[in-house]
């Protein structure tokens, strides 16, 4: 198997090359960590394509139990069955569903196990898969068999830190954070979703972008993938860079906000300032 270098979609910094790398040379879980928007959950559908290996995704929810990921008992339907005498009944994996670690301890080829937004489970959670993803293997009590993987998966984890996860857990991963990128990373992500854009305009809109992000105060900080529906929005309707420069004081909100600030509290605050700063002008953070 090669090395991840990223992809012509997405552009990998030097040192989330280096973390993928090693946790496949380890053939540990590579826990991914930052803030909304960073790509987390779509670095792991880039390395299966870089790997060209199918990608199996775990999409963890706040009812999620590590049971799930194994298999599931239908034992509801099999009584069922049992009453009208279906001949299904004799054989009880007919009855047991196949979770995402299951599928992916048995894919033919090696495959990419993303395991999305683990931290919105129960705490128990991922002490709960310790042994799983350590061994790669479980235990079938229905059918007294150990499904165990011939071909260790990659397997991806990633976290928006909502809460902290077990040190047990911790000390199986490989651990890296996607720090939120910087404008020249920002402006290279741009051109490969909008090759050939205007630079005046990318300039512009990632200057008003960072000073929204920088604003004090602000509830929820506008991801990369907000600015690039922003930047679309703004292609759409054709609005230039002399408009998103404009310093009157009440343009302090920008043109089209609703892509980046998506609460009344942030749109209120940048009102409020607005209100504060008609004698001096320009935007907050600048």
């Amino acid at each position: 198997m090669g090395r991840f270098e990223g992809t012509d979609r997405y552009i990998a910094t030097d040192d989330l090359k280096v973390a993928v790398n090693a946790a496949v040379a380890l053939e540990r879980p590579l826990l991914i960590k930052g803030e909304p928007g960073t790509g987390k959950t779509v670095l792991a559908y880039e390395i299966a394509k870089a790997f060209d290996a199918p990608l199996i995704t775990w999409h963890v929810k706040s009812t999620t139990k590590a049971h799930n990921g194994l298999y599931e008992y239908d034992a509801v339907s099999r009584l069922r069955d049992s009453q009208l005498g279906d001949e299904r009944v004799h054989d009880v994996r007919n009855y047991l569903k196949k979770g995402k670690l299951w599928e992916a301890f048995t894919a033919p080829v090696r495959p990419v196990l993303l395991i999305d937004e683990i931290d919105k489970a129960d705490i128990e959670f991922p002490n709960d898969l310790l042994q799983e993803l350590d061994r790669m293997e479980f235990y079938v009590q229905e059918t007294d068999e150990t499904i165990r993987a011939d071909i260790r998966p990659i397997v991806i984890i990633t976290s928006n830190n909502e809460k902290e996860l077990p040190d047990a857990f911790l000390r199986r991963c490989f651990f890296h954070f996607i720090r939120f990128p910087d404008a020249e990373t920002l402006a290279a992500i741009v051109e490969v979703h909008f090759p050939g854009v205007k630079p005046r305009l990318v300039a512009e809109a990632l200057r008003t972008f960072y000073e929204i992000r920088d604003t004090p105060g602000l509830k929820k900080k506008p991801s990369t993938s907000e600015l690039l529906d922003w930047l679309k929005l703004l292609l759409v309707e054709d609005i230039d860079a002399e408009t998103l420069r404009e310093k009157a004081p009440n343009k302090l909100i920008p043109p089209l906000h609703g892509a980046l600030l998506k609460n009344e509290q942030d749109v209120h605050l940048f009102e409020r300032l607005a209100f504060l700063n008609r004698r001096e002008g320009g935007r907050p953070g600048g």
